[in-house]
C-alpha cells in the first residue's frame, strides 16, 4: 500500500471515529447539576448537611431553602426564589411537608424532576391537613402538641422516637431542642397544580417512619407515578442515611 493510500485510510478512520464520538455526545444529554433541597415542618435546613456534602463532592451545585414554614404560600415563594437563582435545570427535593412545597413550586419551567423524601405528595386541592385526616388503622400517632399562637411543635421527650429513631442521640436531642414552630396555616395550604402531574417524580419511602405511615407513602408515590425506592429508616432518613438520599437525587438528575 502506498503512503498516500495509507494516509487516506488513516484520515478516513479518524473521521469515522470523530463522527461516532460526536454522535455519542449528542445522544448523552448532560446530567442536571443544580439541586434545591426543601426541609419539612418542625426542622430547618441544617438537617440536609450530609446530603449536601455528598452531592457537592460529586460536582452538584446545591441550594438549601430555609423556609419559614409559616404558610404554604410563603414557603413556595422562598423556594421559587431559590429556583430562579439557578443557572440551569433543577432537581427539586422535598422532605415531609417539603413535599407539599415542591409539589406546588415544582411546575416552574427550570425544574426537571421532583424528588420526595418520606414526604407528602398531595394531589390538586389536598393539604397536609386533608392527607392526615384519616390515618391507616394502627398507624403511629405523631406527638404533636396543641397549637400555641397558631404554631405547632412536637413533644421534645417523644421527638427522637417519632421523628429520628435512627439518628444518634446527641443529634436527635439537638433537633428536638431547636425545633422550628410549624404554622397551622402551612398545614391547611392546598396544592393547586401538583408538579408530579407534569414532571418526572421520584419517591424514597422510609420503611420505619413513625410520622408519615409507610403505607401512605407508598400510596402517594404510586398515585404520582413516581419511581419508588424503599429503604429502612426513620422519618429523618435524610439525616441518618444521606447516601441513600443522595443516590435517588442523582437518579433523578440523570433520568432521561
Amino acid at each position: 500500500m502506498t503512503k498516500s493510500l495509507i494516509a487516506a485510510a488513516a484520515l478516513s478512520a479518524t473521521l469515522a471515529l470523530s463522527a461516532t464520538l460526536a454522535g455519542t455526545s449528542a445522544e448523552a444529554a448532560p446530567a442536571v447539576k443544580n439541586v434545591v433541597l426543601v426541609h419539612g415542618g418542625f426542622v430547618d435546613g441544617s438537617g440536609w448537611q450530609g446530603v449536601y456534602a455528598l452531592l457537592r463532592k460529586k460536582g452538584y451545585s446545591v441550594t438549601i431553602v430555609q423556609n419559614p414554614t409559616t404558610s404554604l404560600a410563603d414557603d413556595v415563594a422562598f423556594t421559587k426564589r431559590a429556583i430562579a437563582q439557578q443557572d440551569g435545570p433543577v432537581v427539586l427535593v422535598g422532605h415531609s411537608y417539603g413535599g407539599v412545597v415542591v409539589s406546588e413550586a415544582g411546575t416552574d419551567p427550570k425544574v426537571k424532576a421532583v424528588v420526595y423524601i418520606a414526604a407528602f405528595a398531595p394531589d390538586q386541592g389536598e393539604s397536609v391537613s386533608s392527607l392526615i385526616a384519616n390515618p391507616p388503622p394502627g398507624a403511629a400517632v405523631p406527638p404533636i402538641l396543641p397549637p400555641v399562637d397558631g404554631y405547632l411543635a412536637l413533644d421534645k421527650a417523644k421527638f427522637a422516637a417519632a421523628f429520628a429513631a435512627d439518628v444518634d442521640a446527641e443529634t436527635a436531642a439537638l433537633m428536638a431542642d431547636s425545633q422550628v414552630p410549624w404554622g397551622v396555616a402551612a398545614l391547611t395550604g392546598a396544592v393547586s397544580n401538583p408538579a408530579w402531574k407534569v414532571k418526572p417524580s421520584f419517591y424514597l419511602v422510609a420503611s420505619d417512619d413513625r410520622m408519615i405511615p409507610p403505607p401512605a407513602q407508598h400510596q402517594m408515590a404510586k398515585r404520582a407515578g413516581s419511581t419508588i425506592v424503599e429503604s429502612k429508616g426513620s422519618h429523618a432518613i435524610y439525616v441518618s442515611k444521606p447516601g441513600v438520599v443522595a443516590d435517588i437525587i442523582e437518579q433523578a438528575a440523570n433520568a432521561k
